[in-house]
């Protein structure tokens, strides 16, 4: 089976302009960069995935750090992107993936309603991350 683990941060500080004339706007949603602000060695992009009416856009920033599915980076933005559509509670577009805000939705809820701690033994394992 083909398998890939993308880190998704939204808590940056890089923001992103177009250049319209002699004023600068927000790039559109949907918009990727993935060359000139991103590292060599990691295969990282930036995508704009949602359109806000004041202030200036944040981006998301993917970094795919294991990846045996072969698809294209083409795809994988693309793909990225259009998870951003897939949140039921809005109509338009939420800033990371929804499997991704599901799962931090998820996390918080359990956390709220779950009162007893966690086994010991469950603290050498990955629970803790």
């Amino acid at each position: 089976f083909a398998l890939a683990f993308i880190v998704v941060k939204k808590r940056i500080n890089t923001r992103f302009f177009l250049k319209c004339g002699s004023r600068f706007e927000n790039p559109r949603p949907g918009t990727v960069i993935d060359v000139e602000l991103t590292r060599n060695e990691w295969y990282d992009f930036f995508v704009v995935s949602q359109s806000v009416k004041e202030g200036t856009v944040t981006p998301t920033h993917y970094n795919v750090i294991y990846d045996t599915i072969g698809l294209s980076p083409d795809t994988v933005q693309r793909l990225t992107y259009c998870l951003c559509h897939m949140y039921y509670n809005l109509p338009g577009t939420i800033r990371v993936p929804a499997p991704c805000h599901y799962a931090h939705k998820l996390a918080y809820l359990v956390g709220q309603s779950i009162h007893e701690k966690p086994n010991r033994s469950l603290s050498t394992l990955l629970f803790y991350l």
